[in-house]
C-alpha cells in the first residue's frame, strides 16, 4: 500500500478522531509515535490541513493500528466519467488493458516478494514469565531485548490478561488500557536498554488450576522499514496457590529458585518488586497461601511438618 501513495495524502479528521477515542488513545501517545506535536494532531483531526506527507500518514496508521485506508478520505466518482467509462473499448483496447494488468500483477508480486525478503526484525523481544501465579498476587513480567544498530526506534504492544492490572513498568508505559489489558511503549533511537519489565496484579477472581494468555508484538523502523514480529517466549502462566518464586510449585523456595529469583530481581530495576517475602520464605523453608487475605504465609520446616502442611 505505501508504494501506491502518493507523496501527499488527504486525510479524514472525523474518521481519525473517532478511531483513536475507541483505542483511547491520547494525542500525545499518537503525537509521539508519529514525531509530530499534539497541536498538529489536533489539526489533522480537525481537518485543517488538506493534505499531509505519505510518512506520516503511515505512522499514523501504525499508531492507531488501522490501514493507511481508514485514515484517507475516499473520492467519490464523477457521473459523468462514470458513464464515458461504461462504454466497450474496442477489441485492441481490451488487449492492451490485459497487457497491463498481467503486467501490474507481475510487479506487484515480485514488491512483495522483494519487501518480505527485506523484513528482516531489527529488535528480537522474548517474554520471561514465572510459572505460577496465584490470584491477587503481584507478579513480575520480563521482556529481553536485542535490538540490530540500523534500528531507529520501535513501538512495543502487550496484551495482558483482561482483569489483571499492571501496577509499575520500567520504562513507563506510553499509553495504557488497564481494562483491555493492553500497554504500550515508544523506544526512541539511541535507546540501547536491554528489558523492558512491569508488574501485573492478578484478578482475585481468577480460579485454581486455569492458565492466562500473554501476547504482544513488537513494530520496528530499520532502515525505514516497519516490521512487525510476535514477541517470543513464554505466553502463558499456571493459575495455582504459589509464589511467583516457586518455580515448581512445591511451597518451598529452594537454593537454586532464591538465587533465580534474585538475577530476577536485579534486573527488574525500576520497579518495587517485593524481595522480602520470597527472602523470608528461603529463610522459613516453605509458605502457605492465605486465600482470604491473598497473601503468602511463611512456615518454618519444622512447623510445617508438625501440622502436615
Amino acid at each position: 500500500m505505501s508504494e501506491q501513495l502518493p507523496p501527499m495524502v488527504c486525510l479524514d479528521g472525523d474518521r481519525i478522531r473517532a478511531i483513536r477515542e475507541s483505542q483511547k488513545l491520547t494525542q500525545l501517545y499518537v503525537a509521539k509515535v508519529v514525531g509530530v506535536t499534539t497541536d498538529t494532531i489536533s489539526r489533522w483531526e480537525n481537518n485543517r490541513y488538506p493534505s499531509i506527507k505519505k510518512e506520516n500518514v503511515l505512522r499514523l496508521a501504525e499508531a492507531l493500528e488501522v490501514s493507511v485506508d481508514d485514515l484517507i478520505k475516499s473520492e467519490e466518482a464523477n457521473p459523468e466519467e462514470g458513464e464515458e467509462s461504461s462504454e466497450k473499448p474496442p477489441s485492441s483496447r481490451k488487449w492492451l488493458l490485459g497487457l497491463v494488468f498481467l503486467i501490474a500483477v507481475a510487479l506487484g508480486a515480485v514488491l512483495l516478494f522483494k519487501g518480505r525478503e527485506m523484513a528482516v526484525p531489527a529488535v528480537h523481544a522474548e517474554r520471561i514469565l514465572p510459572a505460577y501465579a496465584a490470584p491477587g498476587s503481584i507478579v513480575p513480567v520480563q521482556i529481553h531485548l536485542e535490538t540490530e544498530e540500523s534500528m531507529k526506534g520501535f513501538i512495543l504492544r502487550e496484551h495482558f490478561p483482561p482483569g489483571w492490572k499492571l501496577i509499575e513498568a520500567s520504562p513507563p508505559a506510553s499509553s495504557l488500557d488497564n481494562e483491555k489489558g493492553t500497554a504500550r511503549w515508544i523506544v526512541r533511537t539511541g535507546d540501547s536498554r536491554k528489558h523492558l519489565v512491569y508488574l501485573v496484579r492478578v484478578a482475585g477472581t481468577e480460579p485454581l488450576g486455569t492458565t492466562a494468555g500473554f501476547s504482544g508484538d513488537i513494530v520496528a523502523n530499520a532502515d525505514n522499514r516497519q516490521t512487525p514480529t510476535s514477541i517470543q517466549g513464554q505466553t502463558s502462566v499456571e493459575i495455582g496457590p504459589f509464589q511467583w518464586a516457586d518455580l515448581n510449585g512445591d511451597q518451598t523456595i529452594d537454593d537454586s529458585e532464591i538465587l533465580r529469583a534474585y538475577d530476577m530481581v536485579e534486573e527488574m530495576t525500576g520497579v518495587h518488586l517485593d524481595w522480602e517475602i520470597v527472602d523470608t520464605i528461603w529463610d522459613a523453608g516453605g509458605y502457605r497461601w492465605e486465600e482470604k487475605a491473598k497473601k503468602f504465609i511463611p512456615v518454618r520446616a519444622e512447623a510445617g511438618a508438625a501440622s502436615g502442611e
